[in-house]
């Protein structure tokens, strides 16, 4: 649902007439108050660009040795190998085997399928940055690899449309990450109904890309061609019931399931001000510090395995941020909370992203030294702005009732 105020290019121009920096330095928090299920209806507007790109900037400024962490990990290869090879011996061993343990094929299609299915789902993710090897052939070819046990052609879809995430975080239309509107209405804030969400998410995760329409990328096309081939061979070698085992570890490992909270943690607004969170628990040690988002996506270039790294070097920026300690804990948040729904994002227009991050800029040593004294009052009159465009819109909802 398109935010009502500042909606036009002349509205985003008018909110920023007086600024010449981005004010939201150097953290880029921003001043908008997250959305309340119940009481707003919506998604929270902000009037400004995704914060990343700009910090990244400002990180920099102090520590330019972060640069030295870009690159790629091949052992991320062998881990692929490892984890196709241990899904299609399950696959095998259910299918050709243990034909008749049927809860028990269940038991480690979650516990055990599920882990690596939402593996594959974090390979994909450092493919689709280039972060496997040295090429950007040989990290789609990475990625084909890693698709094998999933069954369905996922890779190259979720390389194309990952990268507009980043490109696009928060833009309403454009992130393919965002909840389609049908979602919110229907979720809503039903307890029930978020559990069984959180069930299919995976399922909601693919129909979001299959909503914009787009037609088929070459290298989508490939990945379906691929996937044929490698599902007829799966069929051959394990049987209708080892391809069973296998979809349903996708089912269950993409829904709810501790590997696949990272969806819930990463961009769901869990305080004012803050719209992309890190978890720093011990699921970072088997699921390739997916965890560490913050930091990715400040620093998209750098692997998995230097992640923590940034946070070391750069702690100043990152300490005070909010984090996650637990992924089972965020799942029991969402569910159960009266404060987080699907409309718990922050979204913006493609206007005021692209004006703010054109215009805004991210200010030098010397300047926030000048800046700093002014700062507080213009958070002041921001956060006042964003509290009375936030009662007019829950006073129209009223009339609206």
């Amino acid at each position: 649902m398109p935010p009502r105020e500042y909606n036009t290019i002349d509205e985003v121009e008018a909110v920023h007439k007086d600024e010449q920096f981005d004010m939201r330095f150097p953290s880029y928090l921003g001043f908008w108050k997250r959305s309340v299920p119940g009481l707003d209806e919506a998604p929270r507007f902000d009037m400004y660009d995704e914060p990343h790109l700009k910090r990244k900037k400002q990180i920099l400024k102090d520590h330019p040795e972060i640069e030295e962490l870009y690159g790629y990990d091949t052992n991320t290869v062998w881990i692929t190998l490892v984890t196709v090879c241990t899904q299609l011996g399950l696959a095998y061993l259910f299918g050709r085997v243990l034909t008749d343990w049927h809860w028990t094929m269940v038991l480690v299609a979650y516990t055990i399928g599920g882990s690596l299915s939402t593996q594959i789902g974090i390979i994909f993710h450092e493919f689709t940055h280039n972060l496997c090897a040295a090429t950007s052939l040989q990290n789609r070819w990475v990625g084909n690899l890693g698709n094998i046990p999933l069954l369905i052609p996922l890779a190259q879809s979720f390389r194309r449309y990952h990268l507009e995430h980043h490109t696009y975080q928060g833009v309403y239309g454009y992130d393919p990450d965002l909840p389609l509107e049908w979602e919110i209405r229907l979720i809503a804030n039903d307890p029930i109904k978020k559990f069984f969400w959180l069930i299919i998410y995976g399922v909601m995760y693919i129909g979001r890309g299959l909503a914009q329409q787009k037609q088929l990328s070459r290298w989508e096309l490939y990945n379906w061609a691929w996937t044929l081939v490698c599902d007829l061979a799966i069929y051959q070698f394990c049987g209708a019931r080892g391809m069973l085992y296998l979809a349903t570890s996708v089912l269950l490992g993409f829904g709810l399931h501790p590997g696949a909270a990272h969806f819930i943690q990463e961009h769901y607004t869990f305080r004012d001000g803050q719209e992309t969170y890190s978890y720093y628990g011990s699921g970072n040690y088997f699921w390739l510090n997916i965890g560490f988002h913050n930091e990715h996506h400040d620093f998209p270039l750098v692997p998995w395995t230097k992640l923590p790294e940034i946070k070391r070097i750069a702690s100043e920026y990152y300490d005070h941020l909010a984090y996650h300690t637990s992924w089972c804990a965020v799942l029991y948040m969402f569910v159960t909370s009266s404060l987080l729904a699907p409309q718990s994002r922050v979204v913006r227009t493609l206007d005021a992203h692209r004006y703010a991050r054109k215009n805004l800029r991210v200010p030098d040593h010397e300047e926030i030294k000048v800046l700093t004294s002014s700062k507080a009052e213009f958070a002041k009159r921001m956060k006042k702005a964003v509290e009375l465009s936030i009662e007019k819109a829950r006073a129209r909802k009223i009339a609206n009732a």
